[in-house]
């Protein structure tokens, strides 16, 4: 009987002396996880997924529409709120260039050439988000959506 409490006095100890360890442990510092920054996002996308695209973004101002065409070809039919920036304009390296990196972008010309070469300068330039809109304008009227003149 006397053995009995020296054993379980010695379990108790033993246990008093793990939880004291344990939570001193428990209780040390430790540094947050390293937060890395996300990898930048330039994909092509149909003309569906580029429709989609400006419908989740309508009241997102960091959300920009970029029309790669002539701004003959602009002038006669665009997507609404898109901007002109024409690719072929000896400006246009630096125009994309003094565009801010941050926001998302929505790329697109007439058949998707061009705002695929527009969409790899951007990549270059270090852009966190844009994408290309496959087919371009040809593409986005054939599945019947809309433009304005």
């Amino acid at each position: 009987m006397n053995l009995k409490k020296v054993a379980a006095s010695m379990l108790l100890t033993c246990l008093v002396i793990g939880v004291v360890f344990t939570g001193a442990c428990a209780t040390e510092e430790v540094s947050p996880p390293v937060q890395k920054a996300s990898a930048p996002i330039i994909e092509d996308i149909t003309a569906q997924g580029a429709f989609t695209l400006i419908q989740d973004n309508q009241n997102n101002p960091d959300f920009v529409i970029l029309d790669v065409r002539t701004p003959e070809e602009f002038t006669e039919e665009h997507i609404a709120k898109a901007v002109n920036i024409d690719f072929y304009a000896e400006t246009f390296q630096d125009e994309l260039n003094g565009l801010d990196r941050d926001k998302k972008y929505l790329i697109y010309c007439r058949s998707g050439g061009r705002s695929r070469s527009a969409l790899d300068i951007m990549a270059e330039l270090n852009f966190r988000e844009a994408y290309n809109m496959l087919g371009g304008i040809i593409d986005w009227k054939a599945e019947g959506l809309p433009t304005i003149k």
